[in-house]
C-alpha cells in the first residue's frame, strides 16, 4: 500500500506544509522510503532548528510571513490540517495540495471509515473503533483524532478496516471519499479558518462528494443543514439517514422510539445504563450501531462495548466532587449547540463557566437559551463571555459575574453554587485565545479544582 504512494512522491518536487505533528510524521514517511529526496518544508514557525532536520542536507526550510509564496514552483504540496489557505485564489496552486489522509484514501479507500461532523467525531470514533477491537478485528484508530493516518501504514493489511475522523481542515482539498463517510451533525464552527460557513460546509460534505454508488452515505437527517445539503445535492453512495425521532422509516433509515434504536423496523438496540450522557450521545451511538450492522458485528457485543465505554477527556468529564460542589470539565465545547448539550445532560447544573475566543459564530439563540435555562450563575471569560454576559446583566434576572482566568472564575464558583449542584465549565468557544487548545484550558481547570482541596 505505502509503495504506491512512494511511487507517486518519487518523481515530484514535494513541499510539506505546516510542520506540525501531521507534518513532522510526512517528514518521517518520506525519509524512510526516499531518503535522499530533496524536500522544501513551509511553515510559519522557524523551525529550521527542529531536531528532526538535523543533519539533513536534502531540504530546504523556509518560514516567515512569506512561507506561503512561490507555492506555484511545486508538483505536489503535502499541507497540514491546521495551515489555512482561505486567502490563496489560485486554481493551479489549489489543485496541487494533497494530504495524508488524500494519500491514504487514493490508495485504501475501500477498508476506510471516515466520520466527520461539527461536534461528537472524537467520541463517535473512539468507540466505534472500540466496537471493532473488543470483536477481534484487525482495526486502527486514526486521523484528527491525533494518529496521523500515514504513521502505522506498514501495519495496514488487505482487510485491515481503518476507522478515521476526519476535520473538516483534511476533508478541505480531497478527491477521493472513504467507502463509508459519516457526518454526525453540521453547525457554525471553523469561520476564522474556512472564511464562510457554506464553505465550511461543503469541506465536510467532500467526505461524500467523491463516493462511488457501492459507497455508504451515512447523515443525519434532522440536522437543518444536512437535510437541505442532501436533499438538494448529487450524491453516489447508498444513503442512510439517521433521525431522533420515532418517524417510521425503510432499510435505510435509523430512528429512535422510547430509547429504542430501529433500523427500518429491525430492533437493534435497547437504551440502558451508559456512561455517555445525553441525548447527543445516543445520537451517537445510533450511528455506531448502524455500522456495526452493516459490517455483521455481534450487535449484543456490541451493545456492551457502548454501555461501557466511559469517554474521552474534556468531554463532559467529572472531575471529582468537592465540599458537596461536583465539577464537570467540558472544554471541548467549543461551539453553542456542544454547551447547551451538556447542559441539558448533566441537568442540575447550577454555575456555568463559559467563554473564550470570538471567531464570528452567531451567538444570539444561545444566549435566549441561557436567559430560559435553570442555571442560576453565569461566569463568563472573555472574549464571548464578556460579550454574552452583559447581555444577560441587562435582559435577565439570572446572577452574572465576569473572570479574567480561570482561576479566578473557580474562587467565584465556591461562593455561589448551591450544595449538591454542578459547576460546568463548557465554553461554547474556541480557547485558543488564552489557551494552545482545549486539552491545555481543560488540564488547567482539572488542576485547579483538583489542587485546592
Amino acid at each position: 500500500m505505502y509503495k504506491k504512494i512512494i511511487n507517486k512522491l518519487k518523481n515530484k518536487e514535494i513541499a510539506i506544509l505546516g510542520f506540525g505533528k501531521e507534518g513532522q510524521s510526512t517528514y518521517r514517511f518520506i525519509r524512510k522510503y526516499l531518503p535522499d529526496k530533496f524536500v522544501t518544508i513551509l511553515d510559519l514557525k522557524d523551525i529550521s532548528n527542529n531536531e528532526l532536520l538535523v543533519g539533513d542536507n536534502n531540504i530546504e526550510v523556509i518560514w516567515g510571513d512569506k512561507y506561503l509564496d512561490n507555492l506555484n514552483k511545486y508538483d505536489l504540496i503535502i499541507k497540514a490540517p491546521g495551515i489555512s489557505l482561505k486567502d490563496i485564489k489560485d486554481v493551479e496552486i489549489l489543485n496541487k495540495i494533497t494530504s495524508q489522509l488524500e494519500l491514504l484514501l487514493e490508495v485504501n479507500s475501500s477498508n476506510i471509515i471516515g466520520i466527520t461532523g461539527t461536534k461528537g467525531k472524537s467520541t463517535t470514533t473512539s468507540l466505534l473503533y472500540q466496537v471493532f477491537k473488543n470483536q477481534g478485528k484487525d482495526v486502527f484508530l486514526l486521523g484528527n483524532i491525533g494518529i496521523p493516518v500515514l504513521d502505522n501504514i506498514e501495519e495496514y493489511k488487505k482487510d485491515t478496516t481503518l476507522v478515521i475522523e476526519m476535520s473538516s481542515h483534511q476533508l478541505e482539498f480531497i478527491k477521493v471519499s472513504p467507502h463509508i463517510g459519516i457526518i454526525l451533525n453540521l453547525f457554525q464552527d471553523h469561520l476564522d479558518h474556512d472564511g464562510d460557513l457554506a464553505h465550511y460546509h461543503n469541506n465536510k460534505l467532500n467526505i461524500f462528494k467523491y463516493q462511488k454508488k457501492e459507497d455508504i452515505a451515512i447523515y443525519a437527517d434532522d440536522n437543518r443543514y444536512l437535510h437541505n445539503y442532501i436533499e438538494n445535492g448529487s450524491y453516489r453512495g447508498i444513503l442512510y439517514n439517521v433521525r431522533f425521532d420515532n418517524t417510521n422509516g425503510d432499510d435505510h433509515s435509523v430512528r429512535i422510539d422510547n430509547g429504542k434504536i430501529y433500523v427500518g423496523q429491525e430492533l437493534v438496540y435497547s437504551d440502558g445504563e451508559r456512561n455517555l450522557i445525553g441525548d447527543h450521545n445516543l445520537k451517537n451511538i445510533m450511528f455506531v450501531i448502524l455500522v456495526a450492522k452493516l459490517y455483521n458485528l455481534d450487535l449484543e457485543k456490541a451493545c456492551q462495548t457502548i454501555m461501557n465505554f466511559k469517554g474521552l477527556k474534556y468531554r463532559m468529564e467529572c472531575i471529582g466532587t468537592y465540599d458537596d460542589i461536583t465539577y464537570y470539565n467540558d472544554t471541548i465545547a467549543t461551539i453553542p449547540e456542544a454547551t447547551i448539550s451538556a447542559i441539558e445532560a448533566l441537568k442540575d447544573v447550577d454555575t456555568l463557566i463559559f467563554g473564550g475566543m470570538d471567531r464570528g459564530i452567531e451567538y444570539q439563540f444561545f444566549t435566549d437559551y441561557l436567559k430560559k435555562s435553570n442555571i442560576n450563575n453565569f461566569i463568563c471569560m472573555p472574549t464571548t463571555g464578556n460579550t454574552i454576559g452583559k447581555i444577560l446583566k441587562e435582559e435577565s434576572s439570572k446572577n452574572v459575574f465576569f473572570a479574567e482566568t480561570l482561576q479566578e472564575a473557580y474562587e467565584i464558583n465556591k461562593k455561589q453554587t448551591s450544595k449538591g449542584k454542578i459547576c460546568l465549565l463548557s465554553p461554547a468557544a474556541s480557547s485558543y485565545e488564552y489557551f494552545k487548545n482545549f486539552e491545555e484550558k481543560g488540564k488547567c481547570f482539572e488542576e485547579i479544582v483538583k489542587g485546592e482541596q
